[in-house]
């Protein structure tokens, strides 16, 4: 993700100091992209923060509050869970009967979100034995800001509405935003922003008031639901079902479609856009439930794919975008263009995500329409790698990322007495991606009958030789491997979670893969509640520091897939737990990321206040963590599916249905012992088969 810069003065309260990032940690989110509705957990949306709701970038509404005359409102009941459903329940304890202590009117307040458009239901019910006066007001308001400035502390001013029928409007360059009522006419005050309605209920009436808001705005990607898939788990644990429920839920919400093609966004609400990085590695995780998301996601990205030279956006021929924007995003520090291709992982994933899909039995001519981009993206790797052997980045324009891997901000490489690192850099975890890109997508070019790129094959043989010993530092604890070099070819020395991102791409041999995984569980990665990004023991590692000391649940998933990988499945486990209890706290809803605290020390984490949620890798989390401890391996050309007979039993029982090889259902399941099943349904055609443990 894009770091987060904090600079310059707030335009309303300048002797409070720099303007800061808005906290998302304690609002309800409501997700229907391209649109997005933040408020307070009570569900008003008041005036202030991040809170609005959102389409294309823009802040449509800031303000949507509902209140009674003479009564303030109570809020019992606060559903906020669901991903584009919100409800809730209020008691306005000042009015109605009160020759009794119970309360008598009550207000039910029911939101949906979709792409284009927000709908609330209220409904107003009296129980008393008098009749009530009800006055009841919807206050509404907006500042139409942009995203960008919103992310730096900065609201706009209030704007003025204008009254139309049955509601309220505001207009702004790009389009406009109108809030009216349906069928029950109300008392319109523009200069207010409020909208009345006046009424009496005898006991046992209720009024029910309808609102739709709607926009003109244009968005830059349509939505992309419904979802593509249909799974499900069933756990003994029934916080890991929960997560899973969670994950797959707002997965749905973040799906955004492009001329056709489904892909995830990559996170509500500052990165509600395609991501390279991001939006692979989601399609990725999901490929066993549908490889046909991981292909529309790489038909978006292979229409944006690079193919010339410039500077300004750092394209270049074959490389694959960071991120899609409508306008440039000023961040003040940085700026980063509406077309932004400051990454240097995303081009060798596009390659990886492309051969799983195709493992997974995805549709044999779609994948053979993507080989020339796939290609090109080989032919990228070797390009870029010739002048050192190895795929580096530096920000060329001064105004782009800083860090061009996954850890993007700018303390996000460091050195293990906390010096930061000088680009150009080359990530560990990059020349692995690019690795198995030249192996992987050598072999499916050959398969698809393509041809070969020049040169490919032998210089993944020798990246992997020379990474075995340019990578890896000694040290008293047995060695491990690098962060990355630095533009003086010294290593980056640094115990970091990177590590776990080699695991399962054939860049380590079997020892340095032995080292690797006993530290991803070592007490100073693993927090208990996930992997940490930094060794606890480093001089600069932080809880809170968003690189340095924090838990990404995608970071801890793919050290989970890699350690099952190479058969640890029971350290893998015991990382995929982490993620179960950190879930619990977060009402099953993974954030982008959370604090590094000790499971031994604190029964939740922290919160990172900034954090998205939901974030499409965090909510494919849970899926992929399970599928990678069943150890299925797939072989579409035969219709078989592998699996070890027994795997681990320390989530216990657990079964996910919903997975598919080549179109055709099945499940998978492991119980508390750790044996592995799997179950089709009748007249299948896919065959299963056991492996033998060789001891």
């Amino acid at each position: 993700m894009t770091e987060v810069t904090q600079h310059g003065q707030s335009p309303t309260t300048p002797s409070e100091g720099p303007s800061l990032q808005p906290l998302l940690h304690d609002l309800a989110s409501c997700v229907a992209a391209p649109g997005v509705l933040l408020t307070a957990l009570d569900g008003q949306l008041r005036r202030g923060g991040v809170s609005g709701w959102y389409v294309g970038d823009v802040r449509l509404l800031d303000r949507w509050e509902v209140s009674v005359t003479g009564s303030d409102l109570d809020v019992v009941r606060a559903e906020h869970r669901g991903t584009a459903r919100h409800a809730f329940t209020y008691l306005a304890r000042s009015i109605g009967d009160l020759s009794t202590a119970d309360p008598t009117v009550r207000i039910d307040r029911v939101r949906e979100l979709s792409a284009g458009d927000l709908r609330e239901e209220l409904v107003v019910e009296s129980t008393g034995g008098r009749p009530v006066e009800v006055e009841l007001h919807v206050d509404l308001g907006t500042d139409l800001a942009p995203m960008p400035e919103i992310k730096q502390g900065r609201a706009g001013a209030p704007l003025p509405a204008r009254a139309v029928a049955g509601g309220l409007e505001w207009e702004t360059s790009e389009g406009a935003v109108r809030v009216v009522a349906e069928g029950d006419a109300a008392d319109v005050a523009a200069d207010a922003g409020r909208l009345t309605w006046r009424f009496t209920l005898d006991r046992g009436q209720s009024r029910t008031i309808v609102l739709r808001a709607t926009t003109t705005v244009p968005a830059l990607f349509g939505g992309g639901r419904p979802a593509p898939w249909s799974a499900e788990a069933v756990a003994g644990d029934v916080r890991l079902e929960r997560a899973v429920r969670q994950g797959l839920a707002d997965l749905e919400g973040l799906l955004l479609d492009d001329a056709g093609d489904r892909f995830l966004a990559a996170g509500s609400p500052w990165f509600l856009t395609l991501f390279g990085r991001d939006s692979l590695w989601a399609a990725r995780m999901l490929v066993p439930l549908d490889p046909g998301l991981a292909l529309s996601t790489l038909r978006a990205l292979a229409r944006r794919q690079g193919s010339g030279d410039d500077p300004a956006t750092e394209e270049q021929p074959g490389k694959i975008l960071h991120e899609v924007r409508k306008a440039t995003l000023d961040l003040g520090e940085q700026r980063l263009p509406p077309l932004y291709y400051g990454s240097v992982d995303a081009t060798p994933l596009f390659v990886c995500v492309l051969a799983d899909a195709f493992a997974w039995g995805a549709d044999r001519s779609e994948v053979a329409a993507l080989l020339p981009a796939a290609r090109a993206c080989l032919e990228w790797v070797l390009a870029q790698a010739g002048p050192s052997g190895w795929l580096t980045y530096i920000d060329h324009t001064g105004e782009g990322l800083a860090n061009q891997g996954w850890k993007d901000s700018h303390d996000g490489i460091q050195f293990a007495d906390g010096r930061l690192a000088e680009p150009p850099i080359s990530l560990s975890e990059v020349q692995a991606y690019a690795y198995e890109a030249a192996v992987r997508g050598g072999a499916l070019l050959a398969e698809l009958g393509a041809d070969p790129v020049p040169g490919l094959e032998e210089w993944a043989a020798d990246l992997r030789a020379r990474f075995a010993t340019d990578f890896w530092v000694d040290d008293a604890g047995g060695g491990h491997v690098a962060v990355a070099l630095d533009r003086h070819g010294e290593r980056v020395d640094s115990v970091a979670s990177n590590q776990g991102h080699l695991l399962g791409t054939g860049v380590l041999d079997d020892e340095a893969a032995t080292r690797v995984a006993g530290l991803l569980v070592d007490s100073r990665l693993d927090s208990g509640f996930g992997l940490r990004t930094l060794s606890a023991e480093s001089p600069r590692f932080s809880r809170l520091s968003y690189h340095g000391g924090t838990v990404w649940p995608h970071d801890t998933a793919i050290a989970v897939r890699g350690l099952a990988a190479v058969g640890r499945y029971d350290d893998a486990a015991g990382l995929a737990a982490g993620l179960v209890r950190a879930a619990e706290a977060f009402d099953d809803r993974l954030p982008e990321l959370y604090g590094g605290d000790s499971a031994a020390d604190v029964a939740r984490p922290s919160a990172y206040p900034a954090a998205c949620r939901p974030q499409a890798w965090s909510a494919a989390a849970p899926v992929a963590c399970l599928v990678a401890l069943s150890g299925l391996r797939p072989d579409p050309a035969s219709g078989t599916l592998s699996h070890p007979g027994r795997t681990t039993g320390r989530l216990g029982a657990w079964s996910l249905r919903g997975l598919r090889l080549g179109g055709h259902p099945f499940g998978v399941a492991v119980d508390p012992d750790g044996r592995v099943s799997v179950t089709l349904p009748p007249g299948s055609p896919l065959r299963v088969v056991e492996e033998i443990r060789a001891d």
